[in-house]
């Protein structure tokens, strides 16, 4: 799915997790038994994955015939999906089984919204530790909890354009490429000199997809593990973003302001941007984009400081807590992590399956694509850091950084006070 840059996270007030958490002393639920059949409800937000998702839910039916599934879309823009999920799930109505992503599992388990599936998965043959990558079983696990099946990932890549490499007489990227590879194809393209509005390259102030994967890289850090305290004053830290701002500075890049006003995946549709880094969820846009379908290709993330840089995030699949059929909700939840339904979804080339042997599908949904770099390293990629906190700590990180992205303020200074502010959140909510 795409997932949109800046996401932010819906606050749960006392009043819902109290709601929410009575839930489980009440026989309220998405779904109920109609003469022997047990009638589930299904949340989605992604209309892209709608025919996919029906394949897989009448893939079930064919050989559960006591079950009916229902699927239910609500629109993801606006935070429409979650103020739905959380009003449904304060008056006992949630889809019996439904997509959730990490910033907002952490909340939605707190609040006793989520079923735990540990004794369903001791019963089954789901080897969550075998099958998937430990980073996505990780990011839906509290307290050895299981509250969700990792159902699809996302990792990063370098997109570039043919014919502006071509025209600039420049070699195209490869797999094996440096972050020095990379300023030296930008230095080329520019001398090159490219179109009037063009750039060799792109960097907005995007967290997930440009400077977290260097920080990690570097041996920099966001969030400790006990998520007290923020590492932006590390220098390690601040040299994986600052390889970005100097970027910006050579001029091979527009402005982080400008990058606000027109994206950087606009941008490279357009023409006017020769390489980006994008999500693999950018992959049906680019793809479906006459413009430039035939022009581009893609390369692994470039390596920095000697090291595959990446970030993977992923979404899940959760069963209600308060289901009036938690067991045929589970029992689904799990099917849906087996290698048939990962298949199905790996196939449609919308998404890249969770499972560790499904992942191939994506990667040749599309010959003509490379798009293998997304999958090849996805064991070695790191979580997106995330806490209770996170949204907000994403608005002021963002806010603190365009000072340094505009070389109003050095980096340090920026990174100083965004530690502070970043701290104080943390300590806020913890208490």
């Amino acid at each position: 799915m795409k997932r949109t840059r800046g996401i932010k996270v819906l606050a749960m007030g006392m009043a819902f997790a109290m709601a929410a958490m009575s839930l489980t002393a009440c026989s309220g639920g998405g779904g109920a038994s109609k003469g022997g059949t047990a009638a589930l409800s299904f949340g989605i937000w992604d209309e892209k994955q709608r025919p996919v998702m029906e394949a897989m839910v009448q893939a079930y039916e064919k050989t559960h015939e006591n079950v009916k599934i229902e699927i239910q879309l609500t629109p993801y823009k606006g935070g429409e999906y979650w103020t739905k999920l959380e009003a449904a799930a304060t008056g006992g109505t949630a889809p019996d089984v439904f997509w959730i992503n990490v910033l907002h599992a952490e909340d939605y388990y707190d609040g006793g919204i989520l079923l735990d599936l540990n004794d369903y998965l001791k019963k089954s043959d789901l080897d969550l530790g075998k099958n998937f990558p430990e980073a996505l079983v990780k990011a839906y696990n509290f307290e050895d909890k299981q509250i969700a099946i990792p159902k699809d990932f996302d990792t990063n890549a370098l997109w570039y354009n043919k014919d502006i490499f071509d025209k600039a007489g420049v070699a195209y990227p490869t797999d094996d490429w440096t972050y020095d590879d990379l300023a030296a194809a930008c230095k080329d393209l520019k001398a090159a000199g490219l179109d009037s509005g063009a750039y060799p390259f792109a960097c907005p102030i995007d967290f997930q997809t440009w400077y977290y994967p260097t920080v990690y890289a570097n041996g920099g850090w966001i969030l400790n593990a006990d998520k007290t305290e923020t590492g932006y004053t590390d220098p390690k830290t601040q040299e994986g973003i600052q390889c970005w701002i100097d970027l910006i500075k050579e001029g091979y890049s527009p402005t982080a302001a400008a990058l606000s006003e027109t994206s950087a995946d606009a941008m490279f549709e357009g023409g006017q941007i020769a390489m980006v880094l994008a999500g693999s969820y950018m992959t049906p846009e680019y793809t479906s984009n006459d413009a430039i379908n035939t022009k581009i290709n893609l390369v692994e993330f470039p390596a920095f400081n000697g090291k595959e840089p990446n970030v993977i995030n992923g979404l899940g699949y959760a069963v209600f807590a308060g289901s009036k059929n938690k067991d045929a909700a589970a029992d689904f939840a799990l099917w849906l992590g087996s290698e048939e339904a990962m298949k199905i979804q790996g196939e449609s080339g919308v998404v890249i399956s969770a499972r560790n042997d499904a992942q191939k599908y994506f990667a040749d949904s599309n010959k003509d694509l490379n798009l293998a770099a997304y999958t090849n390293h996805s064991g070695e990629a790191n979580p997106l850091p995330v806490c209770k906190s996170v949204a907000e700590i994403y608005d002021v990180e963002l806010e603190a950084l365009k000072a340094a992205y505009s070389g109003e303020k050095p980096l340090a200074d920026v990174c100083a006070q965004l530690k502070t502010d970043a701290d104080a959140i943390l300590a806020k909510n913890k208490k």
